[in-house]
């Protein structure tokens, strides 16, 4: 991700990709490890995009968001009210009723968080992007602060008896972010 964001130019075409990852919580760059509540052997990583800790396992649908800020005419605050837009967007679908909460980046059911946004933005370009928790296993999150707020509980789609396997949800998603980010 960062290797092709420094390699962009005006003419190169944006990215998404849709990934899972292992096991893994993530430390973002102002991260404090006074929100690693307790250490268990699933490994932190220091990464350089906004945000606290948070994190990341199977079941759980990532979308990295490789943008040119210049190119869709609108800065980051922008972005990230789309992005949450098309989170929301996918819920919908699922008639999952969902929310906001102001200065806490991200999108919510009933006070839970069922996804998280992390960016970074160099020479006007984003990366990193996005978690959707799908299918998986939450109680990792009980050992952190996610995303650095107290007692913050997580959901995810299967506690709203959404049963469609991860793949068939990207092809749901794709065109409700892609929509989102390049609407005018």
């Amino acid at each position: 991700m960062k290797d092709f964001t420094l390699s962009r130019t005006p003419a190169s075409n944006d990215e998404i990709w849709f990934v899972q990852h292992p096991s893994v919580y993530t430390l973002g760059l102002n991260g404090k490890e006074k929100h690693i509540i307790n250490s268990n052997s699933i490994p932190i990583v220091k990464i350089d995009r906004g945000g606290q800790i948070t994190y990341h396992g199977p079941g759980q649908l990532i979308a990295y968001c490789l943008i040119d800020l210049n190119r869709l005419g609108y800065g980051i605050q922008e972005f990230v009210n789309r992005l949450q837009t098309s989170i929301r967007l996918l819920l919908e679908t699922y008639h999952i009723d969902s929310h906001l909460i102001d200065n806490a980046p991200g999108v919510y059911t009933n006070g839970k968080k069922i996804a998280a946004l992390g960016l970074r933005v160099k020479k006007n370009c984003t990366y990193h992007g996005l978690s959707i928790n799908i299918d998986m296993d939450l109680s990792p999150f009980k050992d952190i602060n996610p995303c650095g707020y107290h007692d913050l509980e997580v959901s995810q789609l299967s506690d709203f008896d959404v049963n469609d396997p991860i793949e068939n949800i990207i092809e749901i998603y794709k065109p409700l972010l892609k929509n989102s980010i390049y609407a005018s």
